[in-house]
């Protein structure tokens, strides 16, 4: 957490400098306040999105197999069904109305491991975001304490795996 814009983009210049791309620096901020100049967080980070397309598929393809189960096993009087064209029709249907709806639930929702810096970004402070490998961790927080004493710094996620010559 950052107090200002120009705190964040000092910040964000540093971590540039020290091999951290853009690519994987996201900032989060109240509405009104303007990131120009900064890479934004995703809706995909911001919200709740990532979870519920996961669970749409999940959801959506399990009511979709169970239904072409239903109608395989107990197919209408006289009608004779192509079993595996009706499992995979029903089940990919169910999928997609899956994904489809949790789009439209989870585009709205927080995402909840933010839910602890929402205050802060609330009463203006920025929120940034750095995706890192785990054993990258420490010596970065070391160098942003090094020039921002005023950083709060949390950990969230399991941190993504290096990339070849990356800090």
């Amino acid at each position: 957490m950052l107090p200002d814009v120009a705190h964040c983009k000092k910040l964000v210049a540093e971590l540039n400098e020290n091999g951290i791309s853009n690519h994987y620096i996201h900032a989060a901020a109240r509405e009104d306040i303007s990131l120009e100049g900064l890479h934004q967080a995703t809706k995909l980070e911001k919200t709740e999105l990532g979870y519920g397309l996961a669970l749409g598929i999940i959801v959506g393809g399990l009511a979709g197999l169970s239904a072409g189960l239903a109608a395989v096993m107990l197919p209408p009087a006289g009608l004779e069904l192509d079993s595996k064209l009706v499992l995979i029709t029903t089940t990919v249907i169910g999928t997609i109305f899956g994904i489809a709806v949790s789009t439209l639930v989870a585009s709205d929702i927080p995402n909840h491991e933010l839910n602890n810096f929402q205050d802060r970004i609330y009463q203006g402070e920025i929120l940034l975001i750095v995706d890192m490998p785990s054993g990258q961790i420490e010596p970065v927080k070391a160098l942003i304490y090094d020039h921002h004493p005023e950083v709060k710094i949390g950990v969230l996620k399991n941190p993504r795996k290096p990339l070849p010559g990356q800090v």
